[in-house]
């Protein structure tokens, strides 16, 4: 082995004993001895009595406690959407890290929640579903007979025309002509946009089991206006089905038991008085 000359060892030495060198190689020990007691502990992980010497320091405390949280999350006897240690819980509000549902901010935020629900509940119930009217005379339902406007005009027309929809699973046609023309009565502008967005989810909406039958051209407008409703938009959609009613649903009402029992009802009384 090739000897250093008296100056490279006196070099060497300089260097090599500065404090300042020693602080580079320490992390590189500690990794070293760190490694060797997680070895340890794998190797006595079945035996009870095996106790390791871990004392744990700086980065190496922190590096375990990464370690440990996803094995306390992971824990059977862990309540179900428990939070971990040092992490924020689900529910905390931007304020505090706290997880507690009394948090003050938290009750806010879920009033403002809230406050759209129960003003869409009142408004829903705002929405026309049966009309009272005094019962037709033996002219009115005559009448009904003579174009499909006569029917629409009168609440006794429109009450018997809706029952006979009922039997045909087609009541929603004349719920949402209806809404429309109660939307059309409305001068707050919270209020339009409300209604509007009932009667969107209520009729329009792909996903609601009372969905109407209308043409893409005429859904696409929609969807557009929907970023700023008024009372008149739904003026296309309400026509279509005022259409559809009348060449589909009228004919076949002036055929059935519901019309002509009425109508013969209301003769007979006629002929008794």
């Amino acid at each position: 082995m090739p000897q250093l000359s008296q100056d490279n060892q006196e070099c060497l030495q300089k260097h090599f004993f500065r404090p300042s060198i020693w602080t580079q190689f320490l992390p590189l020990f500690r990794a070293q001895r760190y490694n060797a007691d997680i070895y340890q502990i794998t190797e006595n992980e079945g035996d009870p009595r095996a106790i390791p010497d871990i004392k744990p320091m700086g980065s190496e405390r922190m590096e375990m406690r990464k370690r440990q949280m996803p094995l306390a999350q992971d824990a059977p006897g862990a309540a179900p959407g428990q939070p971990g240690a040092g992490s924020r819980g689900s529910n905390a509000c931007c304020f505090c890290w706290c997880c507690c549902c009394s948090c003050s901010c938290l009750t806010v935020r879920n009033q403002e929640d809230q406050r759209p629900t129960i003003a869409s509940h009142e408004l829903r119930a705002d929405l026309p579903t049966w009309e009272e009217s005094p019962a037709p005379t033996l002219e009115e339902v005559n009448a009904w007979a003579q174009s499909f406007d006569k029917l629409m005009v009168t609440p006794a027309g429109r009450n018997a025309f809706r029952e006979f929809l009922r039997t045909e699973f087609s009541e929603e046609n004349m719920l949402f002509w209806m809404a429309c023309e109660e939307l059309k009565k409305e001068a707050n502008k919270n209020i339009i946009e409300e209604k509007a967005r009932i009667i969107y989810e209520d009729y329009i909406s792909i996903l609601s089991p009372k969905e109407v039958s209308l043409d893409s051209r005429v859904r696409e407008v929609i969807n557009r206006n929907m970023v700023e409703p008024s009372q008149h938009i739904f003026d296309d959609a309400q026509l279509q089905i005022y259409t559809l009613m009348h060449r589909d649903s009228y004919p076949r009402f002036m055929n059935s038991a519901v019309y002509k029992d009425l109508l013969q009802s209301l003769s007979e009384k006629s002929i008794e008085a």
